[in-house]
């Protein structure tokens, strides 16, 4: 059987990197899922809990993309978007209602949402692309 080469620095960058948003989204959202937002009406509520999901399945999405990296192209680049958006939309929220409390949490969720997504970007560009392995014979 042969020996898979060895997994380029940039993509291995990557995979850390969707690693850990698969787990930060798979936490998120069964803890997001389970807890909802009972002190709202329940229309907030059920929008919560929806969003939970999706959080959640993106956690999925995101462990899968890591697991395949070798496979992947487009599918990295709008999973990091999905991170720069959850950012901005955060960005909007704070400046909408302000920062939450305790502050420094909330900046500490924000400030690697921001950076992530480029790091995910230059890396996965960075990495040459797959060669065809050949065929079996």
């Amino acid at each position: 059987m042969p020996v898979p080469p060895s997994m380029p620095v940039s993509q291995r960058v990557v995979q850390v990197c969707l690693f850990l948003v698969a787990a930060i989204a798979v936490a998120g959202g069964t803890l997001q899922m389970y807890l909802g937002e009972p002190q709202v009406s329940p229309r907030l509520d059920n929008i919560h809990r929806f969003m939970a999901g999706i959080y959640l399945a993106t956690g999925f999405i995101s462990f899968w993309a890591a697991s395949t990296i070798r496979r992947q192209g487009t599918l990295v680049y709008l999973l990091a978007l999905g991170v720069l958006l959850a950012a901005v939309g955060r960005l909007v929220s704070i400046s909408q209602v302000g920062l939450p409390e305790p502050a420094g949490v909330w900046l500490g969720y924000l400030i690697p949402e921001l950076l992530l997504p480029f790091v995910i970007g230059i890396a996965h560009r960075a990495t040459p692309p797959a060669r065809p392995e050949p065929p079996v014979v």
